[in-house]
């Protein structure tokens, strides 16, 4: 596909399943979660009503591991009809730790692509979800140093990227966003006149699929992220 990025000057970065791995943690602990109900409920039925609480809660908790926690919590309490036994309840808790001291898992080339555009571009991370939980990530990962900026949304949609680069002062013409979510990272800035690249990754949440025609939107799409020093360099 052509491209022209020759007015970019700052460059934005998702960071789950963009920069590390993070979706895969979520799946394995639903696994889990669906074997500790599978007295009560067979395992579609518990995804299915896992998936409808965590949505439900998304305007009260947010994104991120801690909402999953108390929606897998909800989920279990009403799947059993009140009768979840209290040791079950902090295997539950348990998953929700594990998942929140997970290691950090660099996804293929992002430090190669980080290092040859930082002193080129002005590079920031655009993410959602808990404040404490991505923070901790950044940190763990090690790469805080190439970015310019940290930015944890609340959401991404229209207003918040448009909110968040007039803060900044980025030309939304100068703008490029990566990301592995059509819903939230691709799609939003098309819409406010920015450039985005999709890097899918092999695991999306159901709540980020998004079904659009490919001819109807002008982005790119590579498979790894560091097909994009191919036309940024």
């Amino acid at each position: 596909m052509e491209v022209d990025y020759s007015s970019i000057k700052t460059i934005g970065f998702d960071a789950d399943d963009t920069l590390w791995v993070n979706e895969t943690y979520f799946r394995e602990a639903e696994e889990k979660f669906a074997d500790l109900l599978s007295g009560y409920e067979t395992k579609n039925k518990v995804d299915q009503e896992l998936f409808k609480m965590e949505i439900q809660n998304l305007n009260l908790y947010g994104y991120g591991i801690k909402g999953f926690m108390l929606s897998m919590i909800e989920s279990a309490l009403d799947l059993s009809n009140n009768q979840i036994p209290q040791a079950t309840i902090h295997e539950i808790l348990n998953l929700g730790k594990k998942m929140i001291n997970q290691e950090v898992e660099l996804l293929d080339g992002v430090e190669e692509v980080l290092v040859k555009l930082k002193n080129k571009y002005r590079l920031i991370v655009l993410t959602k979800g808990d404040l404490l939980d991505q923070e901790r990530k950044l940190e763990r990962s090690n790469l805080l140093h190439y970015f310019h900026h940290i930015e944890v949304l609340s959401d991404k949609k229209e207003t918040n990227y448009l909110n968040l680069l007039e803060h900044l002062e980025i030309d939304v013409s100068e703008f490029l966003m990566i990301g592995n979510s059509l819903k939230s990272d691709v799609l939003p800035l098309l819409n406010i006149g920015a450039q985005a690249v999709h890097v899918p990754f092999h695991t999306t949440w159901q709540h980020e699929e998004v079904f659009v025609n490919e001819n109807d939107f002008k982005y790119l799409k590579i498979k790894n992220l560091t097909d994009i020093l191919e036309y940024l360099n």
